[in-house]
């Protein structure tokens, strides 16, 4: 496999016909392959984000992150336009659902697509993932340290938040999850409901967690950063986009 792509900003629709940016990244060649909507974290449409959406086109599919916050702040820096939807109480979830929906309709739109996509996201976007693998028909999910699939969220939290133990009866999709074992949000307890509500409601799932990783342990640019984690972690969504979306 070859590891030349491109990476450029589109536009795609999203929510409500909104326009939204996007980042995407896509394999040199014209083989048919699936396709990864990434979910950026709570900092925002940052240059992390975009590396991710890189490595996942050098996996061998084509990738594409959507500016959640582009409404609200276009060209704005992400800390920026971080600031400014948190202080607006965050992405609210229904926006989200139709902004990965338009991303995942923009891959299958793609000359290469074989019709399969799958949602990644880390941090907020974890939980985010979770909740578009509820909410619309995708072939995979990835939930990388997501915070209030199950649990509640702390007295003051700055967003607007629920949990979605109400709507994980109905995920669509077979569910990775890789967590931190020192990580508070999602803590032991949490990680050990959502396996548990999974496992009553017959949702394919598979859970890894990190003993000695923190929250954000994928993170190269942040102290939590955890090489023997984050290098784990990379290789068993390697695997398990390649069963789910066929590259």
């Amino acid at each position: 496999m070859s590891d030349s792509l491109t990476a450029t900003t589109v536009e795609i629709t999203g929510h409500h016909g909104d326009v939204v940016e996007a980042y995407l990244a896509r394999p040199e060649g014209a083989d048919r392959r699936g396709g990864v909507v990434v979910i950026h974290h709570m900092p925002g449409y940052d240059r992390s984000t975009k590396e991710m959406v890189r490595r996942l086109a050098e996996l061998g599919y084509d990738a594409i992150c959507p500016n959640l916050r582009y409404r609200e702040a276009p060209g704005a820096a992400p800390d920026d336009a971080a600031a400014t939807v948190r202080a607006a109480g965050g992405v609210p979830d229904e926006r989200l659902v139709g902004d990965v929906a338009g991303a995942a309709a923009h891959l299958r739109e793609l000359d290469t697509s074989n019709g399969r996509v799958g949602v990644i996201g880390h941090c907020s976007g974890g939980r985010q993932a979770v909740l578009a693998a509820c909410e619309l028909d995708l072939d995979a999910a990835v939930d990388c340290y997501g915070a209030f699939v199950t649990g509640t969220p702390p007295e003051g939290f700055p967003l607007k938040v629920t949990t979605l133990v109400d709507r994980l009866p109905q995920l669509r999709a077979p569910l990775l999850g890789l967590f931190g074992g020192t990580d508070s949000y999602p803590g032991p307890e949490q990680v050990a409901e959502l396996a548990q509500i999974l496992t009553e409601h017959g949702k394919a799932h598979e859970f890894h967690t990190y003993p000695e990783a923190g929250h954000a342990f994928f993170a190269v640019d942040r102290p939590a950063y955890n090489v023997a984690a984050a290098n784990d972690g990379w290789e068993r969504i390697a695997a398990f986009f390649g069963t789910h979306l066929g590259a």
